[in-house]
């Protein structure tokens, strides 16, 4: 057993300075807990010939993670924080023609956590597109970082959350060798 010495505090600040300069952080409030702090990426794109009213093309990209910090993670508390997540996320989530992707990312910081909600969480699988994808698709992705032992697991959507938490919390190598999974 590997131990970091990292508290869930500390981690939390780490992965907050990690998405700081991307995301609009909202600190959650004490009542939502474990719930931490709820995250936002926004991305337009466009492609145009001679003038910006000659549209060819437009993207609206979008990110929306939720990060819970817990003690011990059981598999009735993974379950409610992953409904939690989907329910805002989804709420969030508008398609349309220029709608290309939205990702709902729940990552759990803990100290131990249970082999069962481990499980739950690495089969966890919440993917929806709109309109055959012409209005683009929505994807659900989780991360856990356990403290106590130094690991990371996340589904298989969610390759780069774990990386994201192993690099930033653990300081491991990003290991590029597999891809992210989609469900076109």
């Amino acid at each position: 057993m590997v131990s970091t010495s990292l508290t869930r505090q500390q981690a939390l600040n780490r992965l907050l300075d990690c998405y700081a300069g991307y995301f609009d952080i909202t600190p959650a409030q004490e009542s939502e807990a474990p719930l931490e702090v709820e995250m936002a990426f926004h991305a337009h794109t466009s492609k145009y010939v001679l003038s910006k009213k000659a549209v060819l093309w437009e993207a609206n990209s979008h990110e929306y993670v939720y990060v819970f910090s817990l003690p011990h993670l059981t598999l009735e508390d993974y379950r409610a924080c992953e409904q939690l997540a989907y329910e805002r996320g989804m709420a969030q989530v508008q398609p349309g023609p220029n709608h290309m992707y939205t990702y709902i990312t729940a990552l759990f910081l803990c100290d131990t956590c249970d082999p069962e909600a481990r499980k739950a969480l690495k089969r966890c699988r919440h993917y929806k597109s709109y309109r055959f994808s012409y209005w683009g698709w929505m994807d659900f992705h989780t991360g856990l970082a356990e403290l106590s032992t130094g690991k990371t697991a996340s589904n298989p959507s969610g390759h780069s959350a774990a990386q994201t938490l192993a690099t930033t919390l653990f300081h491991k190598k990003p290991i590029f060798k597999r891809r992210e999974r989609t469900y076109l």
